[in-house]
């Protein structure tokens, strides 16, 4: 065990006075890199070293990896023994095990199952069905979240369905039978004896509130309560802790209000904020030393928070090296932005012997990162995602290329039984598994039977059920004649709007559904990249299905991929919340994805936003890459991107801009008003879309105000930086779609060997060979980041400079 005084000696001042501090109600601020972990640990320590018992120690964290991690480093501190007593882990588990000793009071047995998320999901699922309501309309998963949200928020089944006005918002819905369904998932836990990961929060708030003694019992057994992550506390959490800890006062809370960026999972920032009002004597200590980046990076991430209104001011800093500035890449579209990151994590890994490890790419949602998987696997670069599936792995991405695979090929068995009853039409698993047998008793395949289905009576298939089989069928066989008639963007288009996948992937409001609809919105982007490219290379006979399918299945072919630990990391920004890296890219820089476009006419989510902007540089070590793309592919057209507003929050001093690369084009210089970073207007067709639990009251009813007005921000940058950014950025593109397109056969703007050509997706290049005549001339032009292009001139996008 190591001395007081020892343990002492390797904290800094603040962290020191922090740890020493026993007399009263403690919230400990705790800056990016600034040695969270470490104070929490020595305090725990530091607690036992005085001579209380570790049994006595309350410790909350908010996962498992953690507690574990600071249970090894209080046993280096405090001895082996005393580490492995401590009352410590996160809520669920640590009230899990109160909840085992006190359940008889609830009316559960000390035996209770704690149902999974799927667990929970099945059973809302099979409540819906004997409902006899519409799956389509009551998602279970869309349901599990809305009861969810109501738990962490106490308003328990009996409250909700007495709520008059929750009641008519969930009718003007369509979903008035919420209420039934809550009570009636409740009431089945129960008779199950069975609690959700939900309910060992409500459970045990409901256990201290309606049972004094026992309440008295936990007051006395825990002499000290620490927690980790206060800022990621939901009500009912906070609620058991007020319960716990309100009468002694010994309490010491740790987290960062800068780093409050789980609200969609019920987390509310005002806890740390308003935690000196709950604990009247309650002392502020700030930990403002960053440890991990370098100077400027910290500036960068300080200036960006100022522009927040709801925080503890800090003066983050650092005596680390002073580093460079942000480096902020312009992309003409996303393929360039993801070329210029690769080549970026290829200069440094040489330059500066790195591994790929060393490197994260990170966004603002999961469908981001398909042009950086592909330009990845083009370069042989080793990668993995985190927090999320491969984006051809997803599961609405695989329904849609199962279609697209049984349309090339009726005779994949795989592909059929995936989306047979897909979106729903009344084919059921027992009909499908009859299929597959008479299919296996006639060495045919399942298409053949379902295409002949009077040729098998041993189907015993009744005649609702055999229309429903022949429709499906007959709507297969209908694509299967027209794709080799069109280009895989047509008949892909078709498909998804014919067979209903659209409509199914686009009626969902909640976190989950939107997800799953920018996915879809990835994915119609990545066709219409697909047959743009290759008809402007003149290989317009090569953008059908089977070319497209062909090109995936490469993409998707994990087996080639390096299995070793040396991955470039792409997550999203929430997955890289306490991870750090020696270069992090943080990418999709653009209004409307990043604040996202649901936020940005609410000050407090837009607050959110910037918290989470925080947290992705913060990640830095040495080198913050920030890129953002002049077009990228939406609904399966190109859109003009503004910036993000978040860009110039950051301040004139700490960016860098001056790159050749950055010269002709869009930019900065669009439109010399705050408009262009601060549109008064969202460009989203989500803007109407009322997210699953956004309508309900986190804590009790209070008077509603009228709303806040959106953010309208001062100018921050300086004449002279704007006259900067113009002569960085140049001239706006102007958009020229295939019938405006220069063209041999117009005879205007012929291109010669010598050219500078500025083109819609790869930027400025020059030419170097023109080939052909009339339609067919060709151009072979070396662009900066994109490399040598063969263009087809009737149909590529680009000016003459």
């Amino acid at each position: 065990m190591i001395e007081i005084d020892d343990i002492m000696n390797g904290l800094n001042p603040s962290q020191r006075e922090a740890v020493a501090y026993l007399d009263g109600p403690q919230l400990v601020i705790a800056g990016a890199g600034s040695g969270k972990t470490r104070v929490l640990t020595y305090k725990i320590a530091y607690l036992i070293r005085t001579g209380m018992q570790p049994w006595k120690i309350l410790a909350l964290t908010f996962t498992n990896k953690a507690a574990n991690e600071m249970k090894e480093r209080i046993a280096q501190l405090a001895g082996v023994e005393s580490a492995s007593r401590l009352n410590m882990g996160t809520f669920h588990s640590v009230f899990a095990k109160i909840l085992r000793v006190e359940s008889g009071l609830l009316g559960f047995t000390s035996d209770y199952t704690i149902y999974d998320e799927a667990d929970a999901k099945n059973l809302v699922k099979t409540i819906i069905k004997e409902f006899q309501l519409d799956e389509k309309q009551y998602k279970p998963a869309s349901v599990l979240h809305r009861i969810s949200m109501m738990k962490n928020r106490l308003v328990l089944p009996a409250q909700y369905a007495a709520d008059g006005e929750v009641q008519q918002r969930d009718a003007l819905n369509g979903v008035p039978a919420i209420a039934q369904i809550y009570r009636e998932y409740q009431l089945r836990l129960h008779r199950s004896n069975a609690m959700d990961f939900d309910d060992l929060l409500v459970q045990t708030y409901l256990l201290l509130r309606d049972h004094p003694d026992v309440l008295r019992k936990y007051v006395e057994r825990f002499d000290y309560v620490l927690v980790d992550e206060y800022q990621d506390t939901n009500y009912v959490q906070q609620q058991i802790l007020l319960l716990l800890t309100r009468e002694r006062q010994r309490i010491c809370v740790v987290g960062d209000d800068y780093q409050s960026i789980y609200a969609f999972r019920g987390a509310n920032v005002d806890h740390i904020l308003k935690f000196q009002t709950e604990y009247n004597d309650a002392r502020l200590f700030k930990l403002e030393r960053n440890y991990r980046s370098t100077r400027l990076i910290v500036a960068a991430a300080n200036n960006l928070m100022k522009h927040n209104s709801a925080q503890i001011p800090k003066e983050v800093y650092s005596e680390g090296d002073e580093g460079e500035k942000i480096q902020l890449k312009q992309a003409y579209s996303e393929q360039e932005e993801a070329i210029i990151v690769c080549k970026e994590i290829d200069r440094i890994k040489r330059q500066e012997q790195r591994k790929y490890a060393d490197f994260a790419i990170l966004y603002r949602t999961h469908a981001q990162s398909r042009t950086f998987e592909e330009e990845m696997i083009r370069r042989q670069m080793p990668y993995r995602i985190y927090g999320g599936q491969s984006f051809y792995q997803r599961k609405e991405i695989k329904d849609i290329l199962a279609y697209f695979r049984l349309v090339q090929n009726p005779h994949d068995e795989a592909s059929l039984k995936r989306i047979i009853n897909y979106p729903t039409r009344g084919i059921g698993q027992t009909t499908v598994n009859r299929i597959s047998e008479v299919a296996r008793e006639n060495s045919v395949s399942c298409w053949s039977v379902i295409r002949n289905l009077l040729a098998y009576p041993e189907l015993n298939i009744n005649r609702g059920t055999l229309l429903k089989i022949n429709n499906f069928a007959n709507l297969i066989q209908g694509f299967i004649e027209k794709k080799d008639e069109l280009n895989a963007l047509e008949i892909g288009q078709e498909i998804l709007q014919t067979s209903g996948v659209i409509a199914d992937l686009q009626q969902g409001k909640d976190a989950d559904d939107l997800t799953r609809q920018e996915n879809l919105d990835e994915f119609l982007a990545s066709l219409q990249s697909f047959v743009d490219m290759r008809t402007e290379e003149g290989r317009g006979a090569e953008t059908r299905l089977a070319d497209y399918l062909q090109e995936v299945a490469l993409l998707t072919d994990l087996d080639s991929m390096d299995k070793s630990d040396d991955h470039v990391h792409l997550m999203t920004v929430h997955a890289a919340k306490g991870l750090e890296f020696y270069t992090v890219f943080v990418v999709g820089m653009e209004e409307n994805i990043f604040p996202s476009s649901l936020s940005i006419e609410s000050r407090r989510e837009l607050e959110e936003e910037r918290r989470l902007f925080y947290v992705a540089i913060t990640r830095a070590e040495q080198h913050c890459f920030l890129t953002y793309a002049n077009r990228r592919y939406r609904y399966g057209k190109p859109e003009e991107n503004k910036p993000s507003r978040f860009l110039k929050d950051i301040g004139e001093d700490l960016l860098d801009m001056d790159r050749p690369l950055n010269t002709r084009s869009r930019g900065f210089n669009a439109t010399n008003d705050a408009s262009f970073f601060y549109p008064n207007q969202r460009n989203s067709r989500w803007q109407n879309a009322n997210p699953v639990g956004s309508q309900f009251r986190a804590e009790p009813r209070k008077k509603i105000t009228a709303p806040v007005k959106p953010e309208k921000p001062a100018e921050v940058f300086s004449p002279a930086f704007k006259k900067k950014l113009d002569e960085a950025n140049g001239r706006r593109l102007r958009r020229i779609t295939p019938s405006s397109a220069p063209s041999a056969s117009s005879g205007k703007a012929l291109l010669k060997v010598g050219d500078r050509i500025e083109h819609e997706r790869f930027g400025v290049g020059e030419v170097l060979a023109v080939e052909g005549t009339g339609e067919n001339t060709k151009a072979t032009v070396r662009f900066r980041n994109a490399g040598d292009k063969q263009l087809l001139l009737k149909f590529a996008r680009y000016k003459l400079l």
